[in-house]
């Protein structure tokens, strides 16, 4: 009677979790959906030009930190760390600083990082989603970068041509995903990585680095991407192919 009554016991937990898991993985596929559409339809304004008054109004009034305007960054300059960064006025050295983990190569590191410690702990496939999930969002941004072109805007008369074709920001991009990665890796981070996240998004515009559309489609192409891994991971699609697998060699 004992063992039956474990059984029933276990069963019963396992249906509730199962339910929880379910539910937790429509409101996350519910997430990306609604994160997928608004960066779509925020993509359409930014190129018809909607939201470029809100972006002149930024340019000229919401940056007090912003340096000397500069040109886009060249490939090399986007690829090593700090190269030829600026370091004055101040804020934009603080800027420089606190957004440094979402530059191309130690962000792509630091996924890494968080894949390898989900790969020891779950399994090869859990180590996998993270780096290709960053490859994939970041493939996208490069795409947009290079064919979404924004109305010119200006700073006290000057042309900003940093912020032509800046939209969604990379950094803020990648960014989002190396916190929910490490997060994922370690949630007694979750706090911090919220934090640090919240500040790189506010000095990315009041440094002059990005307006707040460009930031705001990095955000959300950043959710979409995170949310549609978490829920694929709560899913469980990985572990049934695993056992499926296990089963037939087994076999």
């Amino acid at each position: 009677k004992s063992t039956a009554s474990r059984s029933g016991r276990r069963l019963r937990a396992s249906r509730s979790s199962g339910r929880r898991c379910d539910c937790g993985c429509r409101r996350l596929r519910s997430i990306a959906a609604v994160a997928t559409a608004a960066f779509v339809a925020l993509a359409g304004l930014v190129a018809s030009g909607a939201m470029t008054g809100l972006e002149r109004w930024a340019a000229e009034h919401a940056m007090p930190l912003a340096g000397s305007p500069s040109s886009p960054p060249s490939a090399l300059e986007s690829f090593v760390p700090l190269l030829h960064a600026p370091f004055y006025p101040a804020g934009v050295a603080v800027a420089e600083i606190v957004t440094l983990p979402g530059q191309v190569v130690l962000s792509f590191l630091l996924v890494l990082a968080a894949a390898w410690r989900l790969r020891t702990r779950r399994g090869v496939e859990a180590g996998v989603r993270w780096p290709a999930a960053w490859l994939l969002a970041v493939a996208v941004e490069l795409v947009l970068r290079h064919t979404l072109s924004r109305p010119a805007l200006y700073r006290h008369g000057v042309h900003l041509t940093g912020l032509d074709m800046s939209w969604p920001s990379g950094h803020a991009l990648r960014s989002a995903l190396v916190a929910a990665a490490l997060a994922a890796a370690w949630p007694r981070l979750r706090i911090p990585l919220a934090i640090w996240l919240s500040a790189v998004a506010v000095l990315l515009e009041l440094a002059g680095f990005h307006t707040p559309t460009d930031v705001a489609g990095g955000l959300l192409l950043a959710t979409a991407v995170a949310a549609g891994v978490v829920a694929l991971e709560g899913s469980g699609l990985f572990r049934r192919r695993a056992a499926l697998r296990r089963a037939r060699t087994g076999a």
